[in-house]
């Protein structure tokens, strides 16, 4: 039985032409269609789980937009990226791809100089541009991603990193394959000190069988000797990056959570990201590589022997009402997690050894947050002090009391940070954030998007509509030809 969700608008795979689709249940799962009149009928997994698609529509939270968007609405979504006035989220992270050259050939990248036969890579005063644009936000961007390509085979990523530092970004994480990481203790020592915050690793699993078919060979040991690396120079926050491929790695899920946990000193997240399908591929090879964020939750359920559950996950925006609550308290704008809820789902363990619980098993996630929306109704009213006795009774009510008064009160009484750190360092998230492909795409999600690449142009472009459709646009336009880029740097070494 077929039963209609919604209706919304999408991109045909072949041609880029915006068209009608519906959202559909059937069968359990929730499935995207759409009809190019010139290129035919087109129908993809949306969301495998009926019951978890509309379980987390109830902690839907709308944005705040910039006050400052960078672009007029004239052709309409996606192709206005900068950010227009039609998008509804402003920024939560920004991008920055350094360059696209990479030290790997992935069979499954988008993004690289070898398949592209041109070099992008932004100098160091585009580079402060970008960095700028993102930080004249309304609300300014607070978290800053260097990316790629692969950030660390440009030499000044040092510099560019304390560059992000000096511009007022709290949070600045550096995505690598870790190649370079892993020959060099003196290298990660180098870009933490630079001030860079963590590092987002590319993970794919626990299993040679997973790099061999992703990257082409066997990269498990250049991983380990990174992370030995990492740990060695001083780093505490590593993001495990595991690419998500049906019959690839879908089988390790539960091995890489224990890895994380067995290295949790240095592992901060997981985060789960389903492959993003690209090119012409046949809808039956596409349902075999296809895994969808309620996919990895049940696998996760599964090969965790049901420790983190399907219902311990939430949808990003849950938090929204925290930030919220710190606005009505402060008086000042704060960003908002306010991506559409099914771009992204997540949960926290608590680790203890080897053993670890989600945090979500120990506290009434729905019951304190219902307080917590009573809360900020009475602060916007003026009764600040009100609110704050709602917020203390629901956290005596719906949080254990050992965790509250060894964690959470330090901080609320004294301003003491410590037990907070001392949480964080015994946290490790599990999250997923699952970017659209041509197949699955929905503009209503992308207009909610919150993290942003920005370009050398000036603009500020969402995820998905930027590796959909505009990055190639963008790297032609400031790019040279790989021969050109090659004579360059021979010129450069020569009078160095």
């Amino acid at each position: 039985m077929r039963t209609h969700i919604k209706n919304t608008k999408s991109v045909c795979p072949e041609c880029n032409r915006v068209v009608d689709a519906t959202v559909y249940a059937e069968g359990g799962k929730v499935y995207i269609e759409k009809r190019c009149p010139e290129h035919g009928e087109f129908r993809d997994v949306y969301w495998g789980d009926y019951e978890q698609y509309m379980r987390v529509l109830k902690y839907e939270h709308l944005g705040t937009p910039l006050d400052n968007p960078r672009t007029e609405t004239v052709k309409g979504c996606p192709f206005d990226c900068g950010i227009c006035p039609n998008h509804k989220s402003h920024t939560v992270l920004g991008i920055i791809d350094v360059t696209n050259r990479c030290n790997l050939n992935c069979p499954i990248c988008f993004a690289h100089a070898g398949a592209a036969g041109y070099v992008y890579e932004p100098t160091l005063e585009q580079i402060r541009e970008m960095m700028l644009n993102l930080r004249s936000n309304n609300p300014p961007a607070p978290a800053l991603q260097l990316s790629g390509g692969e950030p660390t085979v440009r030499e000044d990523l040092p510099e560019i990193v304390r560059m992000a530092k000096e511009l007022g970004f709290k949070h600045v994480e550096v995505d690598s394959n870790g190649l370079k990481l892993a020959e060099s203790v003196d290298y990660c020592r180098e870009l933490r000190e630079a001030g860079a915050d963590t590092i987002y690793l590319q993970f794919d699993g626990t299993k040679p069988k997973s790099y061999i078919a992703a990257r082409g060979r066997n990269l498990l040991p250049t991983k380990l000797k990174a992370l030995e690396n990492l740990r060695k120079a001083g780093f505490k926050s590593v993001v495990l990056v595991p690419t998500l491929v049906g019959g690839v790695n879908d089988d390790q899920i539960g091995e890489i959570i224990e890895f994380a946990v067995k290295n949790s000193d240095i592992v901060r997240c997981v985060n789960f990201q389903p492959v993003s399908i690209t090119g012409r591929i046949k809808y039956e090879e596409r349902e075999k590589m296809r895994i969808t964020i309620p996919d990895l939750m049940r696998l996760c359920e599964e090969q965790t022997n049901g420790r983190i559950k399907r219902s311990d996950w939430y949808p990003v925006p849950t938090v929204v009402p925290l930030s919220k609550l710190v606005e009505a308290f402060m008086g000042k704008r704060y960003v908002e997690f306010s991506c559409h809820p099914h771009c992204g789902m997540a949960t926290y363990i608590i680790t203890e050894g080897d053993e670890y619980k989600p945090i979500t098993q120990m506290i009434n996630v729905d019951g304190f947050l219902e307080a917590v929306e009573d809360a900020i109704r009475e602060a916007e009213q003026g009764h600040r002090t009100k609110a704050k006795l709602k917020v203390a009774t629901a956290a005596m009510k719906y949080i254990p009391r050992g965790f509250l008064f060894k964690y959470l009160l330090p901080l609320l009484w004294t301003a003491d940070y410590e037990p907070l750190r001392q949480l964080h360092m015994r946290m490790i998230m599990i999250g997923s954030m699952h970017f659209m492909d041509k197949f699955n795409f929905d503009l209503e999600r992308v207009e909610r998007c919150i993290i942003h690449y920005a370009t050398p142009d000036g603009r500020l472009i969402p995820f998905c509509t930027y590796n959909n459709f505009h990055r190639k646009a963008v790297e032609r336009k400031f790019s040279i030809p790989i021969e050109e880029w090659r004579r360059t740097r021979a010129v450069a070494v020569t009078h160095s």
